[in-house]
């Protein structure tokens, strides 16, 4: 069964001024269900993680600002949220989230996150929405507590994974791999194991040939035997952060190709929804509810 980590705290933590487009934490489970592709049995709400274990990724002192809500206005300003506790306290929901679908992931082969992809956070500060890093910390879960040796992070967000470019770039247990829209946000990238930046409107044909070209080469490879996937929609042509020109097939035809190659190579995948930011609301649920589909239809080959 697909399990996919949710909490109330996703939707309400969110300030005023910011509730569109994050409105999709609120409405992305009632269209799965409603369009059956998931019961209610599929939800859980994860636990908050506790601070030992953001600590192995996030610096002690940037992390006793953030929770006692003493950060300066030019880090506030840099995350790009007004700084309160809903949002610190949604933050560790999220992290747990991504750890308990990782676990899952390890027996089932994949686990899902509703929320989640917050990978321009660094270890001593955050950013673009980005408080703490959810993929990395359960990256760095799984390698401390020898539940992975080898990971690979599939970074397909229209922005660069700048902060788990940077966590890992020492680390040769972790491979980052990021494509991205090469002068969209951060215009000053950091250096991943492997980057691919994409012109301006590159649209699916293209997008798609780079992909399965790179995946299944890194594949080999890397040898992983765990992989995250941050499965950001704003790739899509719609979107108003993103400067690509994908259309909603060819961001399913992504997650599928991601998922049929984890699959077929038996290494288990969590996956963070990252990024969507279309005028339409009806666009984001379309692209993030395919990806669930995708995910249902290739590891358990069924809908409700």
């Amino acid at each position: 069964m697909l399990k996919i980590a949710n909490h109330p705290i996703y939707r309400y933590a969110l300030p005023q001024g910011h509730r569109f487009p994050m409105i999709k934490y609120e409405l992305l489970p009632r269209v799965l269900i409603d369009q059956g592709i998931c019961t209610t049995g599929n939800f859980f709400e994860p636990q908050r993680i506790p601070p030992e274990l953001i600590l192995k990724v996030h610096g002690k002192d940037y992390y006793n600002r953030l929770i006692n809500l003493s950060l300066d206005k030019k880090e506030i300003r840099k995350i790009g949220f007004p700084l309160r506790q809903e949002l610190v306290d949604r933050s560790h929901y999220i992290i747990g989230g991504t750890i308990e679908g990782s676990e899952y992931a390890l027996t089932h082969g994949v686990g899902m996150n509703i929320a989640g992809g917050t990978h321009h956070a660094f270890k001593n500060h955050g950013e673009a929405f980005c408080l703490l890093n959810d993929q990395a910390i359960a990256a760095r879960y799984l390698l401390e507590t020898k539940k992975a040796r080898k990971i690979l992070i599939v970074d397909l967000d229209v922005h660069q994974g700048n902060g788990t470019a940077a966590l890992f770039k020492q680390d040769s247990n972790v491979f980052t791999f990021s494509m991205h829209g090469a002068k969209n946000y951060p215009f000053k990238k950091e250096t991943s194991d492997l980057d691919i930046g994409l012109q301006n409107d590159t649209q699916d044909a293209l997008f798609l040939e780079i992909l399965e070209n790179t995946l299944p080469k890194l594949l080999r490879k890397v040898s992983p035997d765990f992989i995250f996937y941050l499965s950001g929609v704003d790739i899509l042509a719609s979107d108003k952060l993103g400067k690509l020109g994908c259309t909603l097939q060819g961001c399913m035809q992504r997650d599928r190709f991601v998922f049929e190659s984890c699959n077929r190579a038996n290494i288990p995948v969590q996956v963070s929804m990252g990024g969507g930011y279309s005028e339409d609301i009806d666009i984001i649920l379309e692209a993030h509810k395919n990806t669930f589909k995708a995910a249902q239809e290739t590891f358990f080959n069924k809908l409700f």
